[in-house]
């Protein structure tokens, strides 16, 4: 079994691979579901991990319809995640009717070889799943994440049992959306996976003795004073329930 997790800090990379992670999924800006991580950060997660390093291409929030400009910037971010020692990158296009964009993913494909590529929950936003996992085999894409076209992966459960079979091993499926300790054994167990995604984070508060409350500086007021980080004891324990360990409740992506 394979536990991916979601870090967006040098912080929560540690923490996950001292609790067992196999590989990061790295990114930035998480509450929008996650955008393309800085060159530093890339770097300094890079020097200080020994497990896999999936690096997120989004070059913004939103849709996962890009233009021009858009693939001009991932077509970089790519490059640059490759220069810098990931083994992966993580991206996801779609065309205004909802099917995958074939001709821009291949590109990207062809530009991160030899990296790994993983096609994010744009897959989810896709208007016909099994459509979807047929065009991204062709592209030569390694993996989709997915919740089975749901909010959560345990109402989506049948999709992505579905879709296992489906790829029947031309591509990796791997679990996400609501991944926590007390749900990852039955994910498992119901889909026939064996490659899950999850933050395994927990809300910590900052260590700012002088707050200014009436400031916010993005639409979420109070962040400024809080964040998400991945825990180790998050991870090991969700790693002891994915194999039929002790489950508890942990808060999870």
């Amino acid at each position: 079994m394979v536990l991916e997790v979601c870090a967006d800090s040098v912080d929560s990379a540690l923490a996950a691979q001292r609790g067992g992670a196999h590989r990061i999924e790295l990114c930035s800006g998480l509450v929008e579901g996650g955008t393309t991580p800085s060159s530093g950060l890339i770097s300094t997660v890079r020097s200080r991990l020994s497990i896999p390093i999936h690096v997120m291409i989004r070059p913004r929030n939103g849709d996962f319809c890009y233009g021009p400009e858009d693939m001009e910037a991932m077509e970089q971010d790519v490059l640059n995640a490759k220069q810098l020692g990931a083994d992966g990158v993580v991206f996801g296009l779609l065309e205004e009717n909802g099917c995958v964009d074939v001709e821009k993913t291949r590109h990207l494909v062809k530009l991160a070889c030899p990296l790994k590529v993983t096609f994010h929950r744009a897959f989810d936003m896709s208007r016909n799943l099994g459509e979807a996992l047929e065009t991204l085999i062709q592209a030569n894409v390694d993996r989709v994440l997915t919740s089975g076209g749901e909010q959560r992966v345990e109402d989506g459960l049948g999709a992505v049992r579905s879709l296992a079979a489906r790829a029947a091993g031309r591509i990796a499926i791997m679990a996400g959306g609501g991944i926590t300790e007390s749900n990852a054994h039955r994910v498992i167990a119901a889909t026939g996976v064996n490659e899950l995604h999850t933050s395994a984070a927990s809300a910590v508060g900052s260590p700012m003795r002088h707050r200014n409350e009436k400031i916010a500086m993005g639409a979420l007021k109070g962040r400024e004073y809080q964040r998400r980080v991945v825990l180790e004891d998050n991870v090991r324990r969700l790693l002891e329930a994915a194999k039929g360990g002790t489950r508890q409740s942990v808060k999870a992506r």
